[in-house]
């Protein structure tokens, strides 16, 4: 029974952060860098973006099968889904940090853009409006604490097939 919840609960974190991703991926699209002091690497960073998302979207809907013999693993392990799941939440967790500690860093501290965008990518809404602390603890820092998560999903599995377990 614990199996089966990792996985249902696994999936559909794995199938939300996925599709924020590609959101924010889409947003960065419309976007196309107006204002920004860094243009070339605005497009790598939209797709890396898109991959990142599609990768967790992937994971959240594919056969558990297909997904373990894409990792070279037994179907029946737990490690299939709680790896994965582990680093989402880990990622998730210090991105939403990040989000919240560049929100309410003083402007003084002069905050690299480039960094920042890459870092936080909702920073980018920080850029255009000041967002209200109520916005920013309970839309654009999950936003960014989901984007996260589904790169750590994308690691998760990215570890899984390539550690050498048979």
């Amino acid at each position: 029974m614990r199996g089966r919840a990792l996985r249902i609960t696994a999936r559909i974190a794995f199938f939300v952060c996925g599709l924020i991703s590609l959101l924010i991926a889409a947003l960065y699209m419309l976007q196309q860098g107006e204002d920004l002091p860094v243009q070339s690497e605005w497009v790598i960073f939209t797709i890396a973006l898109a991959l990142v998302g599609l990768c967790s979207l992937t994971a959240a809907v594919l056969p558990r099968s297909w997904i373990a013999k894409a990792c070279r693993i037994d179907r029946d392990e737990e490690q299939l889904f709680a790896a994965p799941f582990k680093l989402l939440g880990v990622f998730a967790a210090i991105s939403y940090l990040i989000a919240v500690v560049a929100y309410l860093a003083p402007h003084s501290w002069n905050l690299n853009t480039q960094l920042m965008l890459a870092l936080c990518p909702m920073y980018l809404v920080k850029m255009a409006i000041d967002p209200s602390p109520v916005t920013i603890f309970f839309l654009l820092a999950p936003m960014n604490a989901a984007l996260y998560g589904a790169l750590g999903t994308t690691l998760g599995y990215a570890l899984l097939r390539f550690r050498g377990r048979h």
